[in-house]
């Protein structure tokens, strides 16, 4: 007899079916996984025999070999065990074999036979949905796998809990979905003294999703002003919420099941490699550009990244993807982020401080700012001077406007670009997103800010991916004031926030 059960194999955030076969037969005895298994997978026959005898049952002294089928395709972690172990439980006619075919199962089983939790579980159950099939997962997940809606999930903590129910003398709770709460302790806006332009320039990115670049000395609040950008930005929408959860799912990092409303913020150090901050690795796992999709990336010290590391973010900036590209592999994980990055002038860090200057000026700076190529900063759509806060700013009484009203309008903001492009029948949200045809159409020009617009654009030499990303900036400003039209006020801001020479 053959058994038949149901699991998956991800490539990216995409479930692929898998069919384990399992065959018990006569012969020397033996148990032999098939079907490209990674050292994982290889190994969990040992844990399932351990989880078997740990509820009181036994492997028959026969020939036992296991098929994940298709056998061309590589199969990696632990999630194997589960399937496995219900394979051989229907082989050996200890549960029904037909009870258990229409459900898609994964788990990692403990030498007690407990269920642990897994990676991937939310795309699997998606994936399970789609085909009419149930959901057999560990409890700890059994809460993100709720979430994909419509067919039957079981989350059991014990094989023993799961035999029983599937033979009828048990009755296991369907899990509940849940959303992690929203921290109440998010960084304030009225905690940063002075920094005026810095923050005008935090709120255009934030209702734009625009990417943002500040460069100052160090100690004037670069990292500061980063670290209150998530509390300007709306919360996910479900669809959203969705997504990021099912990235986070197969990286392993949704925390107990719950799906997150905020959107995400990485902050990687500036010793990250290639594949830690884009993706890759020997599981093609994603790196740190898809765990802040819809999100912020920050990179404070922008310039002490490798060359190579900066250089490979271009893409995902431009496309809102990661493509990983492998021999055996090509995965392509969303990336639809917002870039905010932290630096220095020079090295020392004081180029154009007269009390303090660098005594290298302007080479230290040279050296240090062509670290980044053009082409990364002709991404960049904003790039703001933050300079040393003053001791009269500091010890000020006053406040400065907090994250909840500069939130407001950021808001209503992104809503009137939402309802743009709606009736555009563009696929994008915010302005940063909009492509040239689409701009055209929603920033409309008044006839001297499209003559000032042209001037400049041939006086700063723009290419064409800048020139659009200054109307896409000036967009976003006029929709800050709820005007329908560029004029020339929004034009020079936005021409204000280009990427300036060494001083």
């Amino acid at each position: 007899m053959v058994a038949h059960i149901r699991t998956v194999s991800f490539l990216g955030i995409e479930a692929r079916p898998v069919d384990v076969q399992v065959q018990i037969a006569s012969g020397m005895p033996a148990f032999t996984i098939v079907g490209l298994p990674d050292k994982a997978v290889a190994e969990s026959k040992e844990r399932v025999r351990a989880a078997l005898s740990a509820i009181g049952l036994a492997l028959p002294p026969k020939r036992l070999t296991v098929n994940l089928a298709p056998a061309d395709m590589p199969k990696e972690g632990s999630h194997y065990d589960l399937p496995i172990a219900l394979g051989l439980l229907a082989a050996m006619e200890v549960l029904p074999a037909e009870e258990i075919g229409g459900y898609c199962v994964l788990g990692e089983l403990g030498l007690d036979g407990s269920i642990m939790a897994v990676s991937g579980v939310l795309p699997a159950a998606i994936a399970a949905h789609a085909d009419d099939l149930g959901l057999i997962c560990p409890q700890a997940c059994g809460s993100e796998a709720a979430w994909a809606g419509g067919g039957e999930v079981l989350a059991p903590a014990h094989l023993i809990a799961l035999a029983n129910h599937l033979k009828g003398t048990q009755v296991l709770s369907p899990p509940e979905p849940e959303i992690a709460v929203v921290p109440d302790n998010v960084p304030d806006l009225a905690d940063v003294k002075g920094q005026e332009a810095a923050r005008r320039a935090l709120e255009i990115a934030a209702a734009g999703g625009h990417n943002l670049l500040m460069v100052g000395p160090p100690g004037a609040g670069k990292s500061l002003l980063a670290a209150r950008l998530p509390g300007l930005l709306p919360q996910m929408d479900a669809h959203e919420a969705l997504e990021v959860s099912m990235i986070s799912s197969v990286a392993g990092t949704l925390t107990g099941g719950q799906l997150q409303r905020m959107r995400p913020f990485r902050a990687p150090h500036h010793s990250a490699s290639m594949p830690a901050l884009i993706g890759g690795g020997h599981r093609a796992k994603p790196g740190e550009v898809s765990l802040a999709h819809k999100g912020l990336l920050f990179l404070d010290e922008l310039p002490e990244f490798s060359r190579q590391v900066l250089d490979s973010l271009r893409q995902p900036l431009e496309t809102g993807e990661a493509v990983i590209a492998r021999v055996n592999a090509h995965v392509i994980y969303p990336a639809d982020i917002k870039l905010v990055a932290a630096m220095n002038p020079c090295r020392c860090g004081y180029l154009g401080d007269a009390e303090m200057a660098c005594t290298r000026a302007p080479k230290c700076a040279i050296d240090y700012q062509t670290k980044i190529s053009g082409p990364l900063y002709d991404r960049i759509d904003l790039q703001v001077d933050v300079p040393p806060v003053r001791a009269s700013d500091l010890s000020s009484a006053a406040s400065s406007e907090p994250t909840s009203q500069v939130a407001a309008r950021v808001a209503q903001a992104r809503e009137v670009q939402a309802n743009r492009y709606q009736q555009l029948g563009a696929d994008c949200a915010v302005n940063a997103r909009a492509d040239g045809t689409v701009l055209d159409a929603a920033a409309r020009l008044t006839q001297a800010a499209e003559t000032f617009l042209a001037d400049a654009a041939d006086r700063l030499r723009l290419s064409a991916r800048g020139y659009y990303r200054v109307l896409r900036v000036a967009r976003t400003i006029a929709d800050l004031e709820e005007a329908p039209d560029l004029t020339n006020i929004h034009i020079a801001e936005a021409l204000s926030y280009r990427r300036t020479q060494v001083r």
